[in-house]
Formats: C-alpha cells, structure tokens, sequence
C-alpha cells in the first residue's frame, strides 16, 4: 500500500507546506498530518486524489486514536461528547479513499484517526454543505486534464482562540486545491469562518448549561469564502509562495484590472477556477 502525501504526484513538483512551529509528520494512505502537540489538533493536512479511481466506500469507521502519539496530546472523545461540535474531518473522509480495495479500505479507516479531526460546529446549513463540496467541484474542473488534485487544510491558530475541555476552538479554517493544467500548477484557496457562533458564545459555559437545561445550542452561521492563497499565508504564516503564484483566483481578478479580494460564496458557481 503507498503511503503518505506524494509530492511528485501532479505533474508538476509540490511540496506538504511545513509550520513555523514544531509539529510531528504522521503519514497514511493517501495523506500525510503534520500534527501540533501543543494545540492537541493537525497544524496542516494534504491529500492527494485521483478521481478516476476513487472508490464510493460507504461511511464505515471507527474513530481512534494514533498511537504514534501520546493520547493525551490528541483531542480525544471527551473534546466531542455531548456538545454541538462534529468531529470535523481535516482530509475529507472520501478523498484518499482510491486505488485497489484492500488499499481504498485502508484509507477509509485512516480518516478516522483523532489526528485528522478538529472541532466544528454541527451546523449543516449553506455554508457547511459547501465547504465539504469543495473538491468535488475542483475535481470536475480538473477533470478534463488529470482528474488528480491534491488538496491541503488546516485551521487558523490563534493564540486568543477560546479554550473548550483543554483544546483552543479555531474559529476559522482554510483549504487550498491544486491541479496542473498542461503541466502548469493552479490552484485555489478557501477559508470557512465559524466564528459568527464562536465569537458570540463562551463556548463551556453557554453550549453546556443550554444542553443542561434540554435547549439546543447556539448554532451560528457558517460563511464559506473563496479567498487569494497569500491571504492564508499571512492567516497562517505558512510559506506558500509557489500556491500564490498560482492562484486562479488572483490571475483572473487582476485579468479583469481588478484588486485581489475575497468573494463570499453561496454558490458552487461564484468560484474563480
């Protein structure tokens, strides 16, 4: 079975972008975690894809922990019990789910390691439902050319992020698709902002006593952008350099004699591929 993010699996040469800060390399079927102890959460994830073999498993797992390391670095089950927060696949969970069965069976489970989780509001309005559409539509575009992507998505660390049973909530995170295009690399950024709920909320005090008194929580919208890449470098202090350069997003804006901005999405066909 082959494992971890290849970096020479498009056509042209890309690199898992690495943090500032300390983190651990843990690789599986497909994707890679560069995991950050200090937060208990994925600093960055990437996965490749190949559409042409991915294989439609049915959502069948079991969440776990890696033992690589130490569970009480790793936002468990208790982060998730009995609150309004999902388990928010990092990799989507069908993503690095292709290739032969006994491999496609092996990525699955491979999901479902607390190392590829992070806390998101369970919400599933507008926003969220586009926000885990996100490849699929890259891919369709990217279809004419390789039908391959490979994808990368974190959260936004914040110092200030509101802490919740020993993990800091992030209140944004980001993904960025890229493909090559005649051998050329494209690519696109996002980020969804979830903190029109977090923000409002003492998160422990205002989700629990709701939840003690049988209301339902705050739930607060999710607003999905697509955004330019160097807009995520500077959120993250991720180098991206080779990404922003080839951002569709900013190429096309700057085509049109147009300042790169972020665009607000409420649709698959507002963005700028």
């Amino acid at each position: 079975m082959s494992g971890g993010y290849d970096r020479d699996f498009l056509r042209a040469r890309l690199e898992l972008p690495s943090p500032s800060a300390t983190t651990i390399l843990l690789d599986y079927i497909h994707f890679s975690v560069r995991f950050r102890a200090a937060r208990k959460l994925a600093a960055i994830v990437g996965v490749n894809i190949s559409g042409a073999e991915l294989n439609p498993l049915a959502r069948e797992g079991t969440w776990h922990f890696d033992d690589r390391i130490p569970r009480e670095q790793q936002a468990g089950p208790d982060v998730y019990k009995n609150n309004a927060f999902d388990r928010g696949h990092l990799v989507r969970r069908l993503d690095p789910v292709w290739g032969d069965a006994a491999t496609a069976k092996k990525a699955n489970q491979d999901t479902f390691a607390f190392t590829n989780a992070a806390p998101q509001v369970d919400d599933f309005n507008q926003g969220k439902e586009l926000w885990v559409g996100l490849e699929d539509h890259v891919l369709g575009h990217a279809d004419a050319h390789d039908a391959k992507l490979s994808v990368f998505t974190g959260p936004v660390f914040l110092d200030d992020d509101q802490p919740y049973r020993g993990v800091q909530i992030p209140r944004k995170f980001w993904k960025i698709a890229a493909w090559t295009n005649d051998a050329k690399l494209a690519a696109v950024g996002f980020v969804l902002d979830q903190s029109p709920l977090l923000g409002k909320v003492e998160l422990k005090k205002a989700i629990d006593q709701r939840l003690l008194e049988g209301e339902p929580p705050p739930l607060g919208p999710f607003r999905t952008f697509q955004v330019p890449i160097g807009q995520i470098a500077d959120l993250t202090g991720l180098s991206l350099s080779r990404l922003t350069t080839a951002d569709r997003l900013v190429s096309g804006q700057r085509e049109l004699g147009k300042q790169p901005k972020a665009i607000q999405l409420e649709s698959m066909q507002q963005i700028r591929l």
